[in-house]
């Protein structure tokens, strides 16, 4: 289980008139967390620090005692990342050539890279496309795409940001299945409540804090309430 120690943690944006985070002291060993809050609250940009794509202006963030700014790298392999558009995170033409990206890293042998890209395409479908080009394929096949680019580094959690926002209601819940069915460690940023109904835990974010932390039911029904 991958455990989260952030300690008063600040982030100052805008050249320095706006603080996005403030004071964020938080300690996440949970299988399932999920994270929401209005636009603005601060909770894509906490969710950003769990594996170092940014870090604080003030404190620290530590995964399994590794720290994010001096041990980025090795953050990074225990936990990926999935961005809310996957055009974002698709950088090569071809499927297959996608997904095998982020294995050149690990120096693993030819053969063995290649049985890895094809199981992960096989798990999530994308069997069949494995030579299709990657901008040809549909909102779903690409949210897909860009996961099993990171499952295929085997990390120890994966990171969601708003990962149904952009598609319709058949992929965002072929989307929801397959997050729910993952082994690894979950955190899902997201506005999609209902994705959340099962999980260990909700923090709940605005004006760059936490409002709210507790099991789903509780810390999503002040959401709500909040946002009415």
């Amino acid at each position: 289980m991958t455990t989260f120690e952030v300690r008063d943690v600040h982030v100052h944006q805008r050249f320095d008139t706006f603080e996005a985070l403030k004071g964020i002291d938080l300690t996440l060993t949970e299988k399932r967390i999920g994270i929401v809050g209005s636009n603005g609250s601060g909770k894509s940009t906490f969710a950003r620090f769990l594996n170092g794509l940014r870090v604080p202006t003030k404190g620290q963030v530590l995964v399994d005692g590794l720290d994010t700014v001096k041990n980025g790298k090795a953050v990074r392999r225990k936990v990926g990342f999935v961005f809310q558009n996957p055009d974002n995170q698709i950088v090569f033409p071809i499927v297959e050539e996608d997904v095998a990206f982020g294995l050149k890293e690990l120096k693993q042998p030819k053969a063995q890279r290649g049985a890895l890209v094809e199981e992960v395409l096989d798990r999530y479908g994308l069997g069949p496309f494995r030579y299709h080009p990657s901008h040809a394929l549909s909102g779903g096949q690409k949210q897909l795409l860009a996961l099993s680019g990171v499952l295929v580094t085997r990390p120890d959690c994966v990171v969601f940001d708003e990962p149904t926002t952009l598609l319709d209601l058949r992929n965002a819940r072929k989307v929801a299945r397959v997050i729910a069915d993952l082994e690894e460690t979950v955190i899902i940023v997201t506005h999609d409540l209902p994705l959340l109904e099962h999980f260990d835990r909700v923090i709940v974010f605005d004006h760059g804090k936490v409002i709210a932390d507790d099991e789903p039911d509780p810390a999503l029904k002040f959401y709500v309430e909040r946002m009415q």
